[in-house]
């Protein structure tokens, strides 16, 4: 009876299990608050030196030591110091060549598409060539035979090629090129091994601000396009980290945004610098835009993991792979078909519909005035506020589908045209000039196509990857109210002054 009676006073073997699981788990928490924040690192260390104390005892080498390239590279490469002037060095070398690279084939495919006088004024102009009467026609001009030799009526003529054709060649000769160049530079150097070097170095800085080291590769693919940015994404495990690379790599500005920020740089930067520096002037002012971007990535990364994503890193152990001769067929293969064509076709997806809505704001009048010209009037004293104007406001608004046609949208607008068009550096400068644009309006222009809403690629994109459409909406208007803030900031200062 005695027996029986003590059986049913001890406890379960669950509620014992159950027991000894939470007073494991509170001493586990218990002596997590007493390690360092480099305890992953010093494991991981740790590990190294065992292995390497291990491989000494039995291991023996005959003959003198080989002489390792790829252990001294890493020495200078990966150097604390000297490390981020090398990486900059690389990336203002890798803009150099896209924006000195890509003007002649951007001139030549822009004639080619809808510029009057064809590809004969591009070859003539740049290579010497003098071409035959047939190469002086382009396609947009055989297009608008072809509709009037149909009786095409006017307004269908007008939508379809001065508004979508338009709009997608656009598209195509500005981002084709630059892609076509910075691509496959991207992919030799992640095939060289070179990319998770850039990782390794930008590691500390991600850590500081509570992200995932792997960001610095999914923000370098932004560089390139944010849509493929945000796809690239994937590589991280965590959930919480993963969302916070995706909301921050709109700031880093794509192969869309070059087209204006090139602008920008020559008409306003390169100009007062002798010629023989003026390129030199520009492409220094494209990376410190850029530099800029990383900057405020990693402090909107911060601010996002101490408040809205808080939550403990995960941890990152990255092992650097040896240098290897890059696969050239690989990288042509995959620079061209996996990114290029992927991004350019997307771009042209949602390019297209942009195109007709430009043209409808040009063209349908209401009371003796265009729809654009409203919007120029209803978006002027916000963009005042700011140190732009409507039009460069109503410009980036009917860009949101593709960056790439900010400028030709703005010229339209300003010489009041029914179509994009495009103009030569000294005759563009002088419209801009002729409407008001100073100094200051450059340098919030810089400011404003760093920091806007992306694009509708990117936003699309962001939607695909996290199926919320709080978050969605959230990394769309989160860097447009940071750009209108920014502008606003250096545009009171600068008057006040």
């Amino acid at each position: 009876m005695n027996r029986s009676l003590d059986l049913e006073n001890q406890p379960s073997p669950e509620s014992s299990d159950s027991g000894s699981s939470q007073v494991l788990l509170e001493r586990v928490d218990q002596l997590r608050q007493g390690l360092s924040g480099r305890f992953h690192d010093e494991v991981v260390q740790t590990l190294y030196d065992d292995a390497r104390r291990i491989a000494d005892r039995s291991v023996r080498h005959q003959g003198p030591e080989r002489f390792h390239l790829g252990e001294h590279m890493d020495k200078l490469i990966t150097h604390p110091i000297l490390g981020l002037p090398i990486m900059g060095v690389l990336l203002a070398i890798v803009f150099w060549l896209t924006v000195t690279g890509a003007n002649i084939p951007s001139a030549i495919i822009a004639g080619a598409l809808m510029q009057d006088g064809g590809i004969a004024a591009p070859l003539e102009q740049y290579m010497g060539i003098t071409s035959p009467a047939w190469m002086s026609v382009s396609l947009y001009q055989l297009l608008h035979n072809v509709m009037a030799w149909a009786g095409s009526p006017l307004w269908l003529t007008g939508l379809s090629l001065d508004g979508v054709y338009l709009s997608l060649a656009w598209v195509i000769s500005v981002m084709l090129p630059p892609m076509m160049i910075f691509f496959p530079m991207f992919t030799l150097l992640e095939d060289l091994g070179y990319l998770p070097r850039v990782a390794f170095n930008l590691d500390w800085m991600f850590k500081k601000a509570g992200a995932h080291g792997k960001q610095a590769l999914t923000m370098s693919m932004g560089f390139g396009c944010n849509a493929a940015g945000v796809i690239a994404c994937r590589v991280i495990d965590s959930p919480r980290e993963k969302l916070v690379a995706i909301l921050t790599n709109n700031f880093v500005p794509c192969n869309g945004r070059f087209p204006t920020l090139i602008m920008i740089a020559t008409l306003f930067v390169a100009t007062r610098f002798p010629p023989a520096w003026s390129s030199v002037a520009a492409a220094g002012t494209v990376v410190a835009v850029v530099l800029l971007g990383v900057m405020i990535t990693l402090l909107v990364s911060g601010a996002l993991t101490r408040t809205a994503l808080k939550g403990e890193p995960s941890a990152f152990t990255l092992e650097l792979p040896p240098y290897r001769r890059p696969a050239f067929l690989q990288v042509i293969y995959t620079s061209i078909i996996d990114r290029t064509i992927f991004v350019l076709a997307r771009a042209c997806w949602v390019a297209a519909p942009a195109g007709a809505l430009i043209w409808i704001l040009g063209n349908v009048n209401l009371e003796g005035q265009s729809l654009a010209a409203y919007g120029i009037r209803w978006l002027d004293p916000m963009g005042q506020v700011m140190g732009l104007d409507g039009v460069i406001l109503l410009a980036y608004l009917i860009a949101i589908p593709a960056n790439e046609i900010v400028v030709p949208v703005m010229l339209m607008l300003y010489m009041q045209h029914n179509r994009m068009i495009e103009l030569e550096n000294q005759a563009m400068s002088n419209i801009l000039l002729e409407h008001g644009w100073s100094m200051l309006t450059a340098i919030c222009l810089m400011l404003f196509c760093l920091l806007h809403n992306p694009c509708g690629t990117t936003i699309w994109t962001i939607w695909r990857e996290t199926r919320s459409r709080r978050w969605t909406i959230f990394a769309t208007l989160m860097p447009l109210v940071l750009g209108i803030i920014a502008c606003t900031a250096v545009a009171t200062i600068a008057r006040f002054f």
